[in-house]
């Protein structure tokens, strides 16, 4: 299947990658972006050709997060919040392992996607941040902590400041940073290796690392993303909108 704003890539061996395929746009996540991305994960599923899913972009930029000019269109707020909804959903309950494999700046939408994935490695050129906490949005929290602990990740989602590729790895963001032009290959390299599992045994270990102990992904998801997205991004893009 072709599409329009990514690149899809089964390599031998198991490790499928998705490239964000807008680099004008610095990977922003459109409504079809995320529906491409939803798909694609769809079609992998149950797929006995891929069994590691890699996300990169294309360009400069891992993702600058969602495509800002779909918010000032009331027409698209049922698409925006759909499509939103399901492709998070999709990428956090993949059954099989997922790697972001950060090659740039990945802010506000495009840090989530990074965070939601189960590992992450980066360039050095890569970054991480919330900026939108600053204009209205809010970030998803758990999703990070679990990941950073609970007090790094409320430092990033209440300052929205940036960090680094060092300071990811530091706090344990990033497991590995990538020198020179070595990530998606280094990238494809781990999927290889989680490969040499068999594929029932990694589908039934990613089943209890979504769901561990705790608020799960859903509770925690259906407030900081469903909530948060119907009472701030779509009534502040509203209130904008009619001033207008």
């Amino acid at each position: 299947m072709e599409f329009q704003t990514i690149q899809v890539e089964e390599r031998a061996g198991g490790v499928g990658i998705v490239t964000l395929n807008r680099p004008e746009k610095r990977n922003a996540l459109s409504i079809q972006m995320r529906r491409e991305i939803s798909t694609c994960l769809n079609n992998w599923k149950n797929s006995p050709a891929v069994g590691v899913a890699v996300f990169t972009g294309a360009g400069l930029a891992f993702s600058a997060g969602f495509n800002l000019d779909e918010f000032r269109q009331p027409e698209l707020f049922r698409e925006l919040f759909e499509s939103s909804s399901k492709y998070h959903r999709g990428v956090w309950n993949f059954p099989k392992p997922t790697i972001a494999a950060v090659n740039g700046p990945a802010t506000a939408g495009g840090f989530d996607l990074a965070t939601i994935c189960d590992m992450r490695i980066c360039s050095e050129s890569a970054a991480f941040g919330h900026p939108g906490i600053k204009f209205g949005a809010p970030p998803l929290f758990t999703p990070l902590r679990w990941t950073v602990g609970d007090g790094v990740a409320r430092d990033l989602c209440l300052t929205g400041r940036k960090i680094d590729a060092r300071e990811a790895y530091r706090i344990g963001l990033a497991s590995e940073i990538v020198d020179g032009d070595g990530l998606l290959e280094r990238a494809v390299q781990l999927g290889a290796s989680i490969m040499e599992a068999p594929l029932k045994t990694l589908q039934f270990t990613k089943g209890y690392l979504v769901d561990n102990a705790g608020r799960g992904f859903e509770e925690s998801f259906c407030v900081e993303h469903d909530k948060a997205f119907q009472e701030f991004l779509l009534k502040r893009a509203s209130e904008e909108f009619k001033q207008k």
